[in-house]
């Protein structure tokens, strides 16, 4: 089963919903007329992502019927589309960073970040519910947040689950780096994705927000860990692959070796102990 997978690297902005929900429309429906069928958006790209506090934070989230969910879920029905998208989803008391999956017959689920990145921790409760994984009439997706690809165990989790496409909304801050070397955040992305033979999208964003500057390597990755599709970094782009969703249920890698049954979970269990 190959499907047509988009991720749309767009500029955000802090507080500025209906620019922010705009944004993400255009991009939604260029991608729906080069044929995609899943459109993964970036990290929070309802509200932008740079607070000043949790007060605003507050004034920024959003529930689970709220504006942004409403106009994502129209646009997968009107185009025939899954959408995943980062939104800070209101939740009583709390306030998570979320992502919510929609498709032509609504809102399907919705992911609540377990890794909280730097500043995250003084705005954002955590998460505490493994990655979610459903079925959707493109695939059976899994979904997680930016920080959360950076922990090998929770990738393991997605494939685990039988994730035929990770889909991952992010913000990746641009931090310095080598010349001609490429973001660390990618490369553990490639990595987990070779590592458990799932494909991946990884959305990330642009548009400089409160002096912070962003990556923009927005990437779609094969069974076997290899970018298919790699947005330019720090430019505003839809990029586009078509995934065989099939490969990523063959984990064997030759006669002897399979990626998942290889795996020596009598040993790990000892590793408990040095927690």
């Amino acid at each position: 089963m190959s499907i047509r997978v988009a991720c749309a690297q767009i500029p955000l902005s802090i507080g500025d919903t209906a620019g922010n929900r705009t944004a993400a429309r255009i991009a939604v429906e260029q991608a729906a007329r080069d044929g995609a069928q899943l459109v993964v958006l970036p990290e929070l790209a309802s509200s932008g992502y740079v607070f000043a506090d949790r007060a605003e934070l507050a004034t920024l989230a959003e529930t689970r019927d709220g504006p942004a969910i409403a106009e994502w879920a129209n646009l997968a029905e009107a185009f025939g589309l899954t959408i995943v998208a980062g939104f800070p989803e209101a939740a009583g008391d709390a306030i998570y960073n979320s992502a919510a999956v929609v498709d032509p017959t609504g809102l399907r689920g919705v992911y609540r970040k377990a890794h909280l990145w730097d500043s995250e921790n003084a705005v954002f409760d955590r998460g505490d519910d493994l990655p979610l994984v459903l079925d959707t009439a493109h695939g059976r997706i899994g979904v997680m947040i930016c920080y959360d690809i950076e922990f090998p165990e929770w990738v393991r989790a997605a494939a685990l689950s039988g994730a035929d496409l990770l889909c991952a909304p992010v913000n990746w801050p641009l931090l310095p780096r080598p010349e001609g070397e490429r973001p660390a955040e990618m490369v553990r992305a490639l990595a987990g994705a070779g590592m458990n033979r799932m494909p991946m999208a990884v959305c990330d964003r642009v548009g400089v927000e409160r002096d912070q500057d962003w990556v923009g390597g927005s990437v779609i990755i094969d069974a076997d860990g290899y970018p298919m599709a790699m947005a330019e970094f720090g430019k505003a782009d839809v990029i586009a692959a078509d995934v065989d969703l099939a490969e990523s249920r063959v984990k064997r890698i030759n006669a002897h070796n399979d990626v998942h049954a290889d795996r020596r979970v009598d040993l790990y269990r000892r590793t408990a102990l040095l927690d």
